[in-house]
């Protein structure tokens, strides 16, 4: 295996719940009204330090997406995942935007998501209601 380059991030950073690569920075966040199989997701502009899965048709709560997974480098623990691509017009801002799952990362003061009542059974996607 090659060397494993790390870009680190300074500010008010999110970072992998298992080894603490950085992820992301909060400036990054499109929205926080998203929801996954754990509980609260956020839909982020960029992130770093992720290597991505497999192309996948996902069906969701607002329609069919081709998604993949994304990993942290850091350890390979699955954080979340990307869009690729949206079938609905409405949906199409979403598309190479980042998801990552509140419950997989650490908030910028450290703080680990505890699940809550509003966890979903099902798919994964945004609240848009």
């Amino acid at each position: 295996m090659g060397r494993l380059f790390v870009v680190t991030l300074e500010g008010s950073i999110y970072s992998c719940k298992h080894c603490k690569t950085h992820l992301a920075l909060s400036d990054e966040i499109i929205s926080k009204a998203f929801h996954c199989r754990h509980g609260k997701a956020y839909l982020f502009d960029k992130v770093v330090n992720v290597t991505v899965g497999e192309k996948e048709e996902r069906m969701m709560i607002t329609g069919m997406h081709i998604v993949v997974d994304i990993f942290c480098v850091g350890c390979g623990s699955i954080v979340g995942w990307k869009y690729e691509s949206a079938h609905e017009k409405g949906q199409k801002y979403k598309e190479g935007k980042f998801i990552l799952e509140r419950f997989k990362v650490l908030g910028p003061d450290g703080s680990m998501y505890v699940l809550g009542q509003e966890v979903q059974v099902g798919g994964s996607d945004a609240d848009d209601a």
